[in-house]
Formats: structure tokens, sequence, C-alpha cells
């Protein structure tokens, strides 16, 4: 994908890690992540956080946005949304460490955080 080339089909882009000899972390955090409850319908909001320790590859900002957007009308369980989250990226990058956190809002006076990490292994 050229640098002037943006998809908005939810596929996640990346860009070539200029620091491959060092680890470093990266973390995105989305405040207005959205999906759909899959048992009753409704709308689900939370944040999502990546933290990650990037190898030959980092995320390309604007398509993982765009790739988030994808879960906006999706019946999701909030497991699933982020082992999901998690295996499209290490699809994507192959980082040397990911952890995903989802932290969604209460509902019912209930709230969730669930996380799921990748060690690179």
């Amino acid at each position: 994908m050229s640098d002037n080339t943006y998809r908005t089909d939810g596929t996640i882009d990346s860009f070539e890690n200029q620091f491959p000899e060092r680890d470093y972390e990266i973390e995105f955090t989305a405040s207005e992540f959205t999906s759909v409850c899959p048992m009753t319908g409704q709308p689900d909001f939370g944040t999502i956080v990546i933290t990650y320790t990037p190898d030959r590859r980092c995320i390309e900002l604007r398509s993982f946005k765009f790739y988030l957007q994808t879960y906006r009308n999706r019946g999701i369980f909030y497991e699933n949304v982020v082992n999901t989250i998690l295996d499209d990226i290490v699809a994507a990058i192959q980082p040397r460490s990911l952890i995903v956190t989802g932290e969604f809002n209460t509902r019912g006076g209930i709230s969730a955080r669930i996380s799921a990490v990748h060690t690179g292994e």
C-alpha cells in the first residue's frame, strides 16, 4: 500500500518500523468504540486500548480507525471483540508483544474489562 492511498474497508494497514533494533512501546486508546450486543441487539460502548512493541511493522493509525468502525453494527460479545482485534493485529504486523484491553461501559449495573495478550511466541 503506498503512502498516499488509504483503504476504508476495515483492513489494518502498516508501515515499516524505522527502529526495529529497539524495543519500544506504542499505545492507542480508542475511547468511542461501539459494537452491538448479539443477545439484545442493543449498542455496546467502550474503550479499546492497544499496547504493543513492534517488530518490523507498525500499525497505520487511520486504517486502524476504519477497522474499529467495522464493529459498529456487528453483533459480538466483549470477549470476542478483544480476542478478534488481537488476532487481526497479530496477522497484520506480527508484533513482538501485544495487549488488547476492552473496557466496556456499565450496562445493567455491571461493567466489563477484558484483556488478551500476545507474547510473540
